[in-house]
């Protein structure tokens, strides 16, 4: 039997089970926890994710991946939403969420306009362009971050 990414397959799987029922992948967890694997999904829709919504996905991602049979080892699967402080995973989420504000963690310190060095960055997000996420920082300064240097990026609650 070929060896199957456990990643890749199982968001295929999410996209057929999910698409039909207006579904999106946010983002995917397969790690280690305690003596176990972890697979933890999270979802969204237009209008926000149901626990029905997750039921239904979790019942059948359940059932193909039992049927498939290609997790190396054992595993807890969580279907859930991604909060109010979701990731931006993906270009089109930096997009979305112009004029959010977010918290950017970066894998170096980087300068923001004003000179000062750091790795993470609050402040409403202006948009993404040739690779660079432009933030007005809530300090009053600016940032333009390249998008390979972000380890990290989410939505901020705002009161």
């Amino acid at each position: 039997m070929a060896k199957v990414d456990v990643v890749e397959r199982v968001t295929e799987i999410v996209a057929e089970v999910g698409g039909p029922l207006g579904i999106d992948l946010v983002d995917l967890e397969y790690k280690r926890e305690g003596r176990d694997m972890v697979l933890r999904v999270f979802l969204e829709k237009e209008g926000g994710i149901t626990l029905d919504d997750c039921a239904d996905v979790s019942r059948q991602l359940s059932d193909m991946l039992d049927v498939e049979d290609f997790m190396p080892d054992h595993y807890n699967l969580e279907v859930s939403s991604p909060g109010i402080c979701r990731p931006l995973k993906k270009l089109a989420d930096y997009e979305r969420f112009q004029g959010h504000l977010v918290k950017v963690k970066t894998f170096d310190m980087l300068a923001d306009d004003a000179g000062n060095k750091r790795k993470t960055f609050t402040g409403k997000l202006l948009g993404v362009q040739d690779g660079m996420i432009s933030i007005d920082l809530t300090e009053g300064q600016h940032a333009s971050i390249p998008l390979d240097k972000v380890a990290k990026a989410n939505l901020e609650f705002e009161f």
